[in-house]
């Protein structure tokens, strides 16, 4: 018989003892995690408000920079030289159009839009986001603009916008003095980094990349705007929340007349050289041409690489800034010779040699040839200066030595920058000892010193230094440091202002300490002799000057280029071009009281020299300048021995 199974009784309060007991600890464990919830959520809410807070506007809230309007530039008389011209640009904005490429096809055809132009455009559209424009084609005509305006129906997504971009409206009138702005680079933005400037340039395009654009680019560029905006999640703007208007650059005035500067360059049309006329009294520069000369403009928008192989293999160089590039000085350095001589008492006023054709240093065979070849005679300082005389700066040269020169030459400034406001400037070859040991490594020989005596052997200077030096000769020592800007002109952001009536400040320069002579009438011996260079009949420039009505000085020169044998001639139409001498000159009037210096220089002329080629080119400088005024010399007493150089009364007009 099988056994019974027990039947348990179950314990109802133990169960229940257990879920209380169970139930407990989760209702815990709940309450655990609604604390670490609420926790978090009043730290999110809370604590950390004002950091997310902060973290969803910049996601949302944009800070966009805002460009400055570039200063303008004008000449003395207000004349504007550089401004910000609007640019039309056509746009597409990718996402508004349905089909892109026949857009741009039709767009193209339409406004004949060159596939090169089509091509970058595709190339920009990769990098860009879909709601933003991107621009296919640039610089629009006005023709362009009016024919799109009535076509613009078919082309949704399509828009012309402006823009401003430097304009240089006398084009290469001004390019080697005013410079040009282009796009910025890597290079610039590595420079502006260095400098801390990159966040004022956050909006920017274009920087200053040569000339016065480079050199006062802080000036003219002016400081960053900004706009906060709000943006959906796509980065579109939305609004506008608020604006900071960017401040504009400064205008700039300088000491340049657009007119002299017209007048330089019909001058030396068909020729390669450069004019520089300097206010002596101020040491403002009047006029500045290098030719020939390039339009800026073609930087400002990308020159094409056809254009610009086009100037850089030019034979004629017209990148070149002649007007600060070194040039023998020929015979245009005998005056500050001179005054060396005077000064060492090597030579009085009244000190003569016998020019006979050649000078030759004593046991040396060589002969060094005067330009006149059978000679000038027996000449003083005087006449040594009027006629150019080669023989007579020889043998001074020879007699002073090449350090006395030297020393000498560099209180003029020659081998030195001038300090104009312009980085690209040539500091010239002042030879010496030192300089030839330095360069090459060679010791100084007698005859180069008897070379540099009438501005040949190594020595270069640039037409600014001769005009700089001549300068200093006028002023009998005090010096003027040459400069371009004459004022700055502040504008107040959003308002057009007439640059007239603007309230100007003036530039302030230092001026150095002057050039001190034991003898001061020694300037007068040397101005004297400048003086009948140009009023003497027979003199080496007087012809360039005749019928003026104003006293000027000058001082004529030709520069040799290629060496000839002792006893070769020189014959410029057998001569290569590039080959034939340098007409050089330095002038400045009116005699008393002198109101401007002209320095020229014009490459291998092809018959005769300084008083036949750069002479007249100076003459329509001063013409232009001074106009219809009458100036003649007043004070007799101080020049008694010009009235015997006078063959007719200078109040007629006819000296």
């Amino acid at each position: 018989m099988a056994r019974r199974k027990r039947v348990t009784i179950r314990n109802h309060s133990a169960e229940a003892n257990l879920f209380a007991r169970r139930a407990f600890i989760a209702l815990i464990g709940v309450i655990i995690m609604l604390l670490i919830l609420f926790s978090n959520i009043y730290d999110l809410e809370v604590n950390s408000y004002e950091k997310y807070k902060t973290r969803s506007n910049s996601n949302r809230i944009k800070l966009l920079p805002v460009a400055p309007n570039r200063g303008l530039i004008y000449d003395r008389n207000g004349v504007l030289l550089a401004e910000n011209k609007p640019v039309y640009s056509l746009e597409i904005i990718p996402e508004q159009t349905d089909d892109i490429k026949a857009t741009v096809a039709e767009l193209s055809e339409l406004l004949n839009i060159s596939p090169e132009h089509q091509a970058k455009f595709f190339n920009r559209l990769r990098s860009n986001r879909r709601f933003k424009p991107v621009e296919l084609f640039a610089r629009l005509s006005d023709h362009q603009v009016a024919l799109f305006s009535v076509n613009q129906h078919k082309y949704p997504g399509a828009t012309i916008e402006a823009y401003l971009k430097r304009y240089y409206p006398f084009a290469d009138l001004t390019t080697h003095s005013l410079g040009y702005v282009a796009r910025i680079n890597s290079r610039d933005e590595i420079k502006l980094e260095e400098a801390g400037k990159s966040e004022n340039y956050a909006a920017t395009r274009n920087i200053g990349k040569l000339g016065l654009e480079r050199y006062y680019e802080d000036i003219l560029h002016g400081t960053i705007g900004h706009q906060e905006v709000e943006v959906n999640n796509k980065g579109r703007v939305i609004r506008t929340l608020s604006s900071t208007p960017p401040i504009p650059g400064k205008d700039l005035t300088l000491t340049l007349d657009i007119e002299l500067q017209m007048i330089a360059k019909r001058a030396l049309s068909g020729k390669r050289g450069a004019v520089v006329a300097i206010d002596p009294r101020d040491g403002g520069v009047l006029a500045m041409y290098s030719n020939p000369s390039y339009d800026g403009n073609l930087f400002v928008h990308g020159i094409s690489s056809k254009n610009y192989k086009k100037l850089l293999n030019s034979k004629d160089l017209p990148l070149i800034n002649r007007t600060v590039q070194g040039y023998p000085p020929a015979s245009t350095i005998k005056p500050f010779v001179a005054i060396a001589g005077l000064e060492h008492e090597i030579i009085t006023p009244e000190s003569k040699i016998n020019d006979i054709g050649w000078y030759q240093i004593e046991g040396v065979e060589k002969k060094y040839r005067d330009w006149k070849r059978w000679g000038h005679g027996w000449v003083d300082l005087t006449t040594a200066i009027e006629q150019s005389c080669n023989v007579y700066f020889y043998d001074l040269a020879y007699k002073l030595g090449i350090t006395k020169i030297s020393t000498m030459m560099a209180k003029f400034g020659f081998g030195e920058y001038t300090g104009i406001d312009l980085h690209e400037e040539s500091r010239g070859i002042l030879p010496s000892e030192e300089w030839k040991r330095g360069r090459f490594n060679q010791p100084w020989y007698a005859g180069e010193t008897v070379s540099v005596g009438i501005g040949q052997s190594f020595w270069t200077v640039t037409p600014l230094q001769l005009a700089q030096a001549t300068s200093i000769l006028v002023n009998q020592g005090e010096i003027k440091t040459p400069h371009l800007l004459r004022a700055t002109t502040e504008v107040e952001a959003g308002f057009a202002t007439d640059h007239q009536a603007s309230e100007q400040t003036p530039y302030q320069i230092e001026d150095k300490p002057p050039v001190q002579l034991k003898n001061h009438q020694h300037w007068n011996e040397v101005l004297d002799a400048m003086h009948n260079t140009v009023q003497k009949v027979g003199a080496t420039a007087h012809p360039a000057f005749v019928g003026t009505q104003y006293d000027a000085a000058g001082k004529t020169g030709s520069a040799q280029v290629a060496s000839l044998g002792e006893d070769e001639e020189y014959e410029a139409e057998k001569i290569q071009e590039n080959k034939r001498d340098n007409a050089m000159f330095i002038a400045f009037a009116p005699y008393e009281n002198p109101e401007i210096v002209v320095a020229v220089a014009i490459e291998n002329v092809a018959k005769g020299g300084g008083g036949a080629n750069a002479a007249p080119v100076a003459r329509q400088i001063m013409d232009q300048y001074f106009g219809n005024r009458v100036i003649e010399s007043q004070n007799i007493a101080i020049h008694p021995h010009h009235s015997e150089h006078y063959h007719m009364n200078p109040r007629q007009g006819g000296h």
